[in-house]
């Protein structure tokens, strides 16, 4: 029998810079204790607004990750 499980979880990662940015800064961060990860997919972004401004952007992520 051949196959594979993966499991998923869920992060959230902020940048000063963009909602790409804080994609990648997420997924960076998880595949230094993660292994095998293979996809994620944005569930959520907001952003933070002072002054009228947007200060940062964040994302809630669910990652995919198969198990050994």
């Amino acid at each position: 029998m051949s196959g594979s499980v993966a499991r998923i979880t869920q992060i959230s990662a902020r940048s000063d810079v963009s909602f790409d940015d804080a994609v990648k800064t997420g997924i960076e961060r998880a595949s230094e204790t993660l292994r095998n990860l293979t996809g994620a997919w944005v569930k959520e972004q907001k952003v933070e607004v002072r002054d009228g401004k947007i200060v940062a952007w964040q994302v809630a992520l669910e990652v995919t990750f198969v198990l050994d």
